[in-house]
C-alpha cells in the first residue's frame, strides 16, 4: 500500500533581498514588525488602564535595548559551541545578531531589567507595566516566528505529516551549498521534510494571546498576575514544542537546556500567581511623573551619548541634528530656560522682606498738627527732586500702581515693602 500524501509546504526559496547594496533580511522585518505591534497594543491597554498615553514608547526606549542585548547572550551561552568551539565562526559572527539567534528568556529578562529602570524614572509600578505589555510581547514572539520561517531554522525532526514542510539546499555568493545557508538561495532540491516548529510555537503564541485578552477582561488581572500567566502559558507551549526540535542545542543530560528553562521558569510564575495580591492597581497609581535622573543614570546616559558621537563621527548625523535643534530653538523664540533654584531664591528673599517689615518699630504718632521732622510740607516739593509720579513712570510713558499723590504717606510701608521685593527679585534672578 502506497501512502499518498496531499501536500507538504515548502520553505522560502530566500531569506535575504538586496537593493543594491543594502541587504533587506526578512528575519530583522519580522523582528521590528513584533516590536511595532507590541508597543502598538501595550500603548492602547495602558491607557485604558489609567496610565498616560505615549508612556510604553518611553520605557520602550529603554528595555528593548536591554531586551536585544539578553536575548543575543542566552543564544551565545546555550549554543557556544556554534561560534566559539573547535570550528566555530568566530567573534564577528557571535556580534551580527541580523542574521538570526535570540533568546527569548534572555530577552524578557534583561528586557525586564531596563523596563524596571525606566519604570523607576518615571514612578511608575513595573507589575502594571508587565501587565499591561503581556499581550502585546507574546504576539510579538509569533511574528518573529516567521522570521524563522525565512532563514530555514528551528525545524524539527524529520516527518510525514501532511503539513510538514520542506526544506531546501541553499547556495550561497561563494557557492557552498547548505541547508543554513542564510544569504543562500534555493537550488530547489528537497533536503527533508520537517516538523515546522516554529509554526507550531507562532500558533501556540496566537491562542496565548487571545487567551490573556480574555482573560483580563473577565477576571482584571493586576500586580504582574497577567504577566506571569503569560510567562506560565508560554512555557507550556515551548515546552513541549522544544520536545520536537532537532536543530542543535546544548544538551543537559541528554536534554535540550530550554526545555529546563521552560520547567523552572513555569514553576516560578505559578508561584508568583497564587502570592501576588488579587486585583487591579488603582489607576491614579499608574500616572507617574516626569523622568527623574539619579546621578548614576545621568552618567550612563552622557557615556551613551558620547558613544554615539564617537561612533557616527565619521558622517556628522548627530552633530548636524544637534546643531539644527540649537538652531530651531533659536529660530523659535523659546524663553531660556529658568533654572529651579531661582524661583526658590525669590520666595525666600519675599519672606525676608516681609519679615523685615514685620519687625520694623510701629512710626510714632505725631500731635495734631505738627508735621513729623525729615519730611516736606504738603503740596511741597524738594529742590532738585522729581515728584513720585513721574519716577514711578515706565519707559513707554505708562504710569504705575504706585501712587503719586501725597496720600501715599499713608502707603509707605506697602510701598517700601513692593520696593524691596522688586529689588530681591532682580537680585536673585541676576
Amino acid at each position: 500500500m502506497t501512502t499518498t500524501v496531499l501536500a507538504y509546504f515548502p520553505s522560502p526559496g530566500q531569506g535575504v533581498w538586496y537593493l543594491g547594496p543594502v541587504p533587506i533580511r526578512a528575519y530583522a522585518l519580522c523582528i521590528i514588525a513584533g516590536i511595532i505591534a507590541a508597543l502598538v497594543i501595550g500603548d492602547r491597554r495602558w491607557a485604558a488602564r489609567g496610565g498616560e498615553r505615549g508612556v510604553i514608547y518611553d520605557i520602550a526606549l529603554w528595555a528593548v535595548p536591554f531586551g536585544l542585548i539578553g536575548g543575543r547572550l542566552y543564544h551565545l551561552m546555550t549554543d557556544w559551541r556554534t561560534y566559539f568551539g573547535p570550528g566555530g565562526a568566530g567573534v564577528s559572527a557571535a556580534l551580527r545578531i541580523w542574521e538570526g539567534g535570540l533568546g527569548i528568556w534572555g530577552a524578557v529578562a534583561l528586557g525586564g531589567v531596563g523596563a524596571w529602570i525606566a519604570c523607576r524614572r518615571r514612578g511608575i509600578p513595573l507589575p502594571a507595566f508587565g501587565d499591561a505589555v503581556a499581550p502585546g510581547i507574546v504576539l510579538a514572539q509569533a511574528i518573529g516566528r516567521l522570521g524563522n520561517y525565512f532563514n530555514q531554522e528551528l525545524y524539527g525532526r524529520e516527518t510525514t505529516v501532511p503539513w510538514g514542510m520542506e526544506i531546501f539546499y541553499r547556495r550561497d555568493s561563494s557557492g557552498v551549498l547548505d541547508v543554513h545557508s542564510l544569504d543562500g538561495v534555493s537550488t530547489g532540491q528537497v533536503a527533508a521534510v520537517v516538523h515546522p516548529t516554529f509554526l507550531y510555537e507562532l500558533l501556540w503564541n496566537v491562542g496565548v494571546f487571545f487567551v490573556l485578552i480574555l482573560v483580563d477582561r473577565k477576571f482584571r488581572m493586576g500586580h504582574g498576575r497577567l504577566f506571569a500567566l503569560y510567562v506560565a502559558s508560554y512555557c507550556v507551549g515551548r515546552f513541549w514544542v522544544e520536545l520536537l526540535r532537532d536543530d542543535t542545542a546544548t544538551l543537559v543530560a541528554g536534554i535540550r537546556i530550554n526545555v529546563f528553562t521552560a520547567t523552572f521558569v513555569f514553576v516560578g510564575a505559578v508561584v508568583y500567581i497564587l502570592l501576588a495580591p488579587k486585583g487591579r492597581e488603582d489607576p491614579a497609581t499608574l500616572r507617574g511623573h516626569e523622568p527623574i535622573e539619579t546621578p548614576v543614570e545621568e552618567a550612563v546616559e552622557e557615556f551613551t551619548e558620547d558613544l554615539l558621537v564617537a561612533a557616527a563621527k565619521s558622517t556628522g548625523l548627530i552633530a548636524a541634528v544637534t546643531v539644527a535643534g540649537e538652531h530651531e530653538d533659536e529660530d523659535s523664540g523659546a524663553p531660556a530656560r529658568v533654572e529651579p533654584d531661582a524661583g526658590a531664591d525669590v520666595a525666600e528673599a519675599e519672606a525676608e522682606a516681609e519679615a523685615e517689615e514685620t519687625v520694623e518699630p510701629e512710626p510714632s504718632v505725631e500731635p495734631e498738627g505738627v508735621e513729623p521732622e525729615g519730611v516736606e510740607p504738603e503740596g511741597v516739593e524738594p529742590e532738585g527732586v522729581e515728584p513720585e509720579g513721574k519716577e514711578a513712570q515706565t519707559s513707554d510713558g505708562s504710569d504705575t500702581d504706585i501712587p503719586a499723590d501725597s496720600s501715599a504717606d499713608a502707603e509707605a510701608p506697602k510701598f517700601s515693602t513692593s520696593l524691596r521685593r522688586l529689588l530681591w527679585g532682580v537680585q536673585s534672578r541676576d
